[in-house]
């Protein structure tokens, strides 16, 4: 075989070429049965081009497609065989050796967020502390006691997130695990309503929860992990959605499942950002600050609950984040 496909097709095409003519010129001279013995040969002959085009160039080319699109969907460092010393062989250790350096520099990444976000910790809980210190001191009045809230609230804040890295750093490097036991799906949502549901009342946000019309039954699940999804929808409905002032939260069932529909009255997501809403460190066009990466860790802990996380703008106006969850073993 020659090491280059283009010369390849080039030859088989001249070959090609040259048994149609040489069939013309025999038709020419009137010999018809040898003219018809090469008109076979060469349809046999473009046969037998079509198969090793398919098996030497369509397959490969089939397989090195799926193997990109599966290192799109971050199964960095993966590698694929593909035989052969022509531009498809190339082509395939080129991907490879791409597929190892975007390994690395994810590894690089997640390694840096690690440790930053653990450096982080000890400075920003001595702040909290402090703060919530000084803030109970008497001779604390006036503007300062109201820097002091600030810098309480935002140390909070950067808290909140350095626990988001860290839990990404964990699903990274394969250290993000579930507890299961049976659970009570009801009294898990209605808790997490009710360590939220102070703050967005005192942000003026009207909660409505709508409790599902029988019992349900108790279902296999991590309580700690999906309490932390349930709050995050929650957050990030007031967050992006509160300036409608009201969030709707429903429990339901049926044969497929347990069903947990957060809706919004905010401005919803642009159509073009839909898809991409659940990706790690994506923030699209939103202004409020944030990781980008709380969404890629609840979708994480429904997927491994064996559930569903679904995304899309409410049929008015808002945002709908639905979880499902099955009656059955993650």
């Amino acid at each position: 075989m020659f090491r280059s496909l283009k010369l390849q097709l080039m030859i088989s095409g001249v070959a090609c070429l040259a048994l149609l003519l040489l069939a013309v010129w025999l038709i020419t001279r009137h010999y018809l049965y040898t003219a018809i013995a090469v008109l076979v040969i060469v349809c046999m002959y473009i046969i037998l081009v079509i198969l090793w085009f398919w098996r030497y160039v369509s397959d490969p080319l089939i397989r090195l497609t799926r193997f990109a699109n599966h290192i799109a969907q971050g199964s960095y460092g993966s590698q694929i065989e593909v035989g052969g010393d022509d531009e498809i062989g190339r082509l395939a250790d080129q991907i490879n050796e791409m597929s190892e350096k975007v390994a690395q520099a994810d590894k690089a990444r997640t390694d840096f967020i690690s440790q930053v976000s653990h450096e982080l910790r000890t400075p920003l809980t001595a702040i909290t502390g402090w703060a919530e210190t000084i803030a109970y001191d008497e001779a604390v009045q006036g503007d300062s006691l109201r820097g002091i809230n600030i810098i309480s609230r935002e140390a909070e804040r950067l808290t909140g997130m350095v626990k988001e890295l860290l839990e990404f750093t964990r699903i990274q490097d394969g250290r993000f695990n579930l507890r299961i036991e049976l659970i009570d799906i009801a009294a898990e949502l209605e808790d997490a309503l009710f360590t939220y549901g102070e703050l967005m009342r005192q942000a003026g946000i009207e909660v409505n929860y709508t409790e599902p019309p029988t019992e349900i039954p108790l279902i296999p699940g991590d309580s700690e992990r999906l309490k932390q999804v349930f709050l995050n929808l929650l957050d990030n409905a007031m967050t992006h959605g509160g300036e409608g002032k009201k969030i709707d939260v429903t429990l339901a069932a049926d044969p497929e499942g347990v069903h947990i529909t957060v809706r919004d009255y905010g401005h919803g997501i642009p159509e073009a950002e839909l898809p991409h809403v659940k990706e790690k460190f994506y923030k699209g066009s939103s202004k409020n600050r944030g990781t980008g990466i709380g969404l890629a860790v609840c979708d994480e802990i429904v997927t491994r609950h064996g559930g569903k996380l679904d995304i899309a703008n409410a049929p008015e106006k808002g945002c709908m984040v639905t979880v499902t969850l099955p009656y059955g073993s993650p």
